[in-house]
């Protein structure tokens, strides 16, 4: 199959084919044909498949195809919402959605916190096609009176579960009631949980379901392996990895914020460029260090799980697991970063004694075990073996008991009254 057969419009045609591509993944293919039919559409493919492109050109082409009639020249409300959980994801879509709409003269915005308002509203002052948005910021936007949903025929919920698991349900619901009864509506997700079903259940009308790959299933061209370590030689582990295997791009992840700023200033002081992503960085932060390292201005790139959803880095070698994320389904969100679009990947989690549990969950959902590869000895002989857990001390007597069993005779008489 080729994009050519697919009915899209000759501009995004041209756009898709300077970026390169001939042919469809399997979501683009089952996706983009739905869409442009106007069906309702429930679609799970794993991450690096080419999801954002599958909901982005057929709405382009339905933007473009239904402007002449349905559009007046000073229409200033959006037609069509798509709603993400993270700002990196946010521009993520955006580019995407200038890539493959550079012909097709669709404006769009795209709209998300940690960065200045007024630029926004200007955007939106403008007149566009298209918003991109975060929950929050779109609904501060609502509140003031620079944002209107009521002229919205398509709405996008682009990675729900994540938004459901960042406890934005009630804010989804919010924007829900704003929205006109009648739209197209498009769930796309790597994953899917119960949760989202239920939503999905109540929001979608006769949806057609997509499931291009077994639920949470990993790219099968990532290969995951283990390597079972003492916690204080993860460091020192890792650092012997990078200059060991000439790793030049490498993605990290924390489980804290405070610990993606401990491990890479332990890396810098090893000599290794490292910049950092997490919640308390600016957006200008964010945005200049995933900059550097998509330029190869650094070599590792260390970030919490705000990152997992969002970050597009071609032909990523590399995503280290520093520490295992607490829910499962993280973890496959994780590993995603890399094997995109057809390459190879390596996926490499470093565990300690105390996440055998998270470890034993994510092997529970993958339905294999991780291979486990030997740590080197000169690397053990530098760490301490991590001490056996305190045996909790037994709990000292009662001062009444204490008392009656010292004046007890050895023999457990009871104690003698003094005469």
């Amino acid at each position: 199959m080729v994009f050519s057969s697919l009915g899209l419009s000759k501009a995004l045609l041209r756009a898709v084919a300077e970026q390169g591509y001939a042919a469809p993944t399997p979501i683009q293919a089952q996706a983009i044909p739905a869409v442009l039919e106007g069906r309702d559409l429930l679609a799970a493919a794993q991450t690096g498949t080419g999801k954002t492109a599958a909901f982005t050109l057929p709405l382009l082409h339905r933007l473009t195809e239904k402007r002449a009639t349905t559009r007046a020249p000073d229409h200033r409300g959006p037609r069509a919402l798509v709603l993400v959980p993270t700002r990196e994801l946010a521009a993520q879509v955006s580019e995407s959605v200038r890539i493959y709409g550079r012909y097709a003269g669709v404006r769009a915005a795209v709209v998300f916190g940690g960065v200045g308002l007024q630029p926004q509203v200007a955007a939106l002052r403008r007149g566009i096609d298209l918003l991109i948005a975060t929950p929050g910021r779109l609904l501060d936007l609502v509140s003031q009176g620079h944002a209107n949903l009521s002229t919205i025929e398509f709405l996008v919920l682009d990675e729900a579960d994540r938004m459901l698991d960042m406890g934005f349900i009630h804010d989804i619901r919010r924007i829900l009631g704003l929205l006109p009864k009648v739209r197209q509506n498009l769930l796309f997700s790597a994953t899917f949980s119960e949760d989202i079903r239920k939503l999905a259940a109540g929001l979608l009308h006769r949806p057609l379901s997509i499931e291009v790959a077994p639920r949470n299933a990993p790219a099968e061209l990532v290969t995951q392996s283990v390597y079972h370590v003492p916690k204080a030689g993860k460091q020192v582990l890792l650092s012997h990895l990078l200059s060991s295997g000439c790793w030049s791009q490498t993605l990290v992840f924390t489980r804290t914020k405070h610990g993606a700023n401990k491990l890479a200033e332990q890396l810098g002081r090893d000599g290794f460029r490292v910049a950092v992503i997490h919640g308390n960085k600016s957006q200008s932060a964010r945005t200049q260090a995933l900059a550097d390292f998509k330029a190869d201005r650094v070599q590792v790139l260390v970030a919490t799980d705000i990152a997992a959803r969002g970050l597009d880095i071609q032909q990523l070698p590399h995503v280290v697991n520093y520490e295992l994320p607490q829910v499962p389904e993280d973890y496959v969100h994780r590993i995603g970063r890399t094997g995109r679009a057809g390459a190879d990947g390596a996926a490499v989690s470093l565990v300690c004694r105390d996440e055998a549990p998270q470890l034993k969950g994510i092997e529970r959902l993958l339905g294999r075990s991780l291979p486990a590869q030997p740590v080197p000895e000169e690397i053990l002989a530098r760490v301490k073996t991590e001490p056996s857990p305190p045996r909790t001390p037994a709990k000292p007597a009662r001062r009444s008991d204490a008392r009656a069993t010292r004046r007890r005779d050895p023999a457990g008489a009871p104690p003698r009254r003094a005469l």
